[in-house]
């Protein structure tokens, strides 16, 4: 039976898989055996076992940790005057320079047998997303070290001498690093990099040393400008054998001293006005000694998959602390200025339109702090989720920008005004930055989360398209005849699965016990499990390599399985803060928010699938109904927006590590006049329904004189008038230059 099968199925089969689906080259494939799947795989087995999420438990610090953040980091934001630094200095001053060092700030991941913090990924998650609600560009000076530095790198992949070294002095800020990845014709294309090393003998210290000369020209580097070490990515070549038969050794990384003959670092590159140090470099005919590549010799043409090993984890922390931070500090000041800003004698925060911007800030800062912490919590225990990472990078920054989008539009003039008072506007600015780099967002919604999502996190297609590769034909044909009848019965599990789910909206599905209240919303991200897994596997059964060049289809389908990340992780925020009935508003929010987004991705799909009649089918067998579920109500949306707007435990927790100013500063000022408000609103009650709808001192005399108030509560809202009219006030200059008639 089983030599009929491998004839009549299996061997046609293969040869349909080689036809249908495009080879892996060795950059994906690198790309793809980097890092590890995780929930992703859940999320796409049609069936999650959310036990496997649940049980991690909540992310915790050690003392060690939160007695960092409440001091030095503390300090650190102390010091931090993000007008000057981006405004008036345009770099970081000496001052919080030599702090970052002596606190080992570029040091926090690095072991502490080597002079580091030795924190946890959480902490330092934790630690970068408190110092960018105060700047952004200390928050990235902090995040580089830290990330792809090289710190991570050696610590992965260096050689016990290079360690021993480079950590120790990376640690304590003798050594400032950076990594040169991106030239002026690679970006986010790496593979088509023209950075190119030549393997020779040269001299070294006065003597003949085996290494290679290599040319380059990179850009965008961050922390170029300043650094003493360059992590130097670049193609090796072999023309002359000396190494070997083969003449193309492949990507490979090598740590470059900038004060090396040859190394030319450029003038300074200014990022949508943020001060941290980037800029350009170039390397004409460099000598680079063999032992100079991180992991040495034997590391030659395996830079890629070590990059992608390292960003695997370190894209899951970076720019994700950065936008939840951001996110964060967005929704505590626009509640807090929504409060107390008033137009028609009325809060701004009670007119329906700014209430409905108010509760899309709040939900994208609950999700993306969930989402934050459950991913740093996955780190915490050693996974290194390549495809998480991606989701994380894309759709935090993308949050941000939603949330600071909204932030600007209720602040209004307080948040276009430049000056030391507005917290908002350079936020704004920044953003694209996040959203360009470590990978841009087009890209990696396009083609990465979905791409390597659907192959790594599928149970058989990876194993099949490797036997469809071995050039051993007969090896393959007996490789694809094993996986075949799992994989058939996977697909009518999948069909059945989704069409049940499809049809009865997700009401038979099953949720965690425990879960009480949330139990509906786990059903429902078990129905869109189900439909996703069905719907991915039509798509790679009917489009195969063609599904790889339809990149809005794949960016869908990647949206659908980044918003089941996304909700997951808020429900087991919600689980791991013990399931607060006052925290139920973000979590309706939220939950209704994403459920909408993966309809909608999921009908955009099956409307514009390149196989109409099976984007109908798909349409009929999933969501007979079409939209289902619908978003946050008007009242749900006033509800939310209304815990952003009064001083509460769910504001608080939502909003843990936003620093809150030094006092009189723009945040100070804003946060002081909202607790006033908020503490005496009893008394400005009684002056409206006298009514007196203006606050000022005027008013409150004549309130007094009708006895309306006591002469103590006339007191505290004199206090009240005068924080609200700081408050409201925006910065202006007399040394911008005159302008002649």
């Amino acid at each position: 039976m089983s030599d009929l099968r491998k004839k009549w199925l299996t061997r046609p089969l293969l040869n349909l898989i080689k036809k249908v689906l495009p080879p892996i080259s060795e950059t994906e494939r690198e790309a793809m055996e980097a890092g590890e799947v995780w929930w992703d795989a859940q999320l796409l087995s049609g069936k999650p076992d959310w036990d496997q999420l649940l049980n991690m438990g909540p992310p915790q610090l050690t003392e060690e940790e939160q007695a960092f953040i409440d001091g030095p980091v503390e300090k650190l934001c102390e010091m931090i005057d993000d007008w000057e630094i981006s405004f008036e200095k345009r770099c970081i001053p000496e001052k919080v320079w030599d702090f970052l060092k002596k606190e080992r700030f570029f040091g926090i991941i690095i072991p502490k047998e080597y002079g580091g913090l030795g924190f946890s990924p959480t902490a330092h998650a934790d630690i970068v997303t408190k110092i960018s609600t105060r700047s952004t560009s200390v928050g990235v000076t902090v995040m580089v070290p830290n990330s792809l530095g090289p710190g991570e790198l050696l610590m992965a992949h260096g050689t016990d001498e290079q360690k021993d070294y480079y950590l120790p002095r990376l640690a304590d800020g003798r050594e400032i690093p950076c990594f040169g990845l991106t030239g002026v014709e690679a970006g986010s294309d790496a593979a088509s990099m023209t950075d190119t090393g030549v393997v020779c003998y040269g001299d070294y210290k006065g003597e003949k040393t085996l290494g290679m000369r290599v040319n380059w020209h990179k850009r965008y580097i961050t922390l170029g400008p300043v650094a003493t070490i360059l992590g130097l990515a670049f193609k090796l070549y072999d023309p002359d054998h000396i190494l070997g038969d083969q003449e193309e050794l492949g990507f490979t990384v090598a740590l470059v001293p900038t004060d090396t003959e040859g190394v030319t670092i450029g003038q300074r590159h200014l990022p949508a006005m943020q001060a941290f140090q980037n800029g350009p470099n170039w390397g004409k005919d460099v000598f680079i000694p063999m032992e100079w590549i991180i992991g040495g010799q034997e590391n030659v043409g395996r830079g890629w998959h070590m990059l992608m090993s390292a960003l695997a984890a370190g894209r899951g922390i970076s720019l994700p602390s950065l936008s939840t931070g951001g996110a964060k500090m967005a929704a505590r000041m626009t509640g807090a200025y929504a409060r107390v800003r008033e137009q028609f004698s009325i809060p701004i925060g009670k007119f329906e339109g700014v209430q409905r911007r108010l509760a899309e800030i709040a939900g994208i800062a609950y999700v993306l702090d969930s989402a934050h912490k459950t991913t740093t919590r996955a780190l915490d225990k050693g996974r290194k989720p390549a495809v998480v990472s991606a989701i994380m990078k894309a759709h935090a920054t993308y949050g941000l920008r939603d949330a600071i989008n909204d932030a600007m539009d209720i602040h209004a003039g307080k948040a276009i005004m430049d000056g030391p008072l507005n917290y908002v506007g350079n936020v704004y600015r920044a953003v694209p930055v996040a959203i360009t780099v470590e990978g841009a967002n087009i890209l990696t919604r396009s083609l990465m989360i979905f791409g390597q999502g659907a192959i790594r996190c599928h149970p058989y297609l990876l194993d099949e398209m490797l036997a469809a590769e071995n050039p051993d034909t007969e090896a393959g044909v007996t490789e694809l005849d094993k996986l075949l009848p799992k994989h058939i019965l996977f697909q009518v599990k999948t069909l059945l699965r989704g069409i049940f789910h499809g049809w009865t909206v997700g009401i038979f599905a099953s949720s965690p016990k425990g879960v009480g209240y949330a139990a509906k919303y786990y059903r429902q991200l078990n129905r869109y499990s189900a439909i996703l897994t069905l719907a991915t596997e039509i798509s790679l059964m009917s489009l195969g390599g063609e599904l790889k060049r339809k990149e809005l289809i794949s960016a869908r389908l990647g949206d659908v399985l980044s918003q089941l990340y996304l909700l997951s992780c808020t429900l087991k925020r919600f689980k791991d803060d013990g399931s607060p009935k006052e925290d139920r508003p973000l979590l309706e929010f939220a939950m209704r928010a994403g459920l909408h987004k993966i309809e909608q991705s999921l009908l955009e799909v099956y409307q514009n699938f390149p196989r109409r009649f099976l984007g109908h089918l798909m349409h009929f067998l999933t969501m007979p109904w079409g939209h289902s579920i619908h978003t946050a109500s008007d009242r749900q949306a006033r509800v939310c927006a209304e815990l952003l707007m009064v001083p509460s435990e769910t504001r608080d927790r939502l909003t843990r590590g936003v620093f809150l100013g030094n006092p009189g500063d723009g945040v100070d000022i804003v946060e002081q006049a909202f607790q006033k408000v908020c503490a005496n609103e009893e008394a400005r009650d009684k002056l409206k329904k006298g009514g007196i709808r203006m606050l000022n001192h005027d008013t409150i005399k004549e309130g007094l004189e009708r006895n309306l108030i006591s002469e103590e509560e006339a007191e505290k809202l004199r206090e009240v008038a005068d924080a609200v009219y700081k408050a409201i006030q925006v910065d202006h200059f007399d040394d911008l230059g005159q302008q002649s008639a």
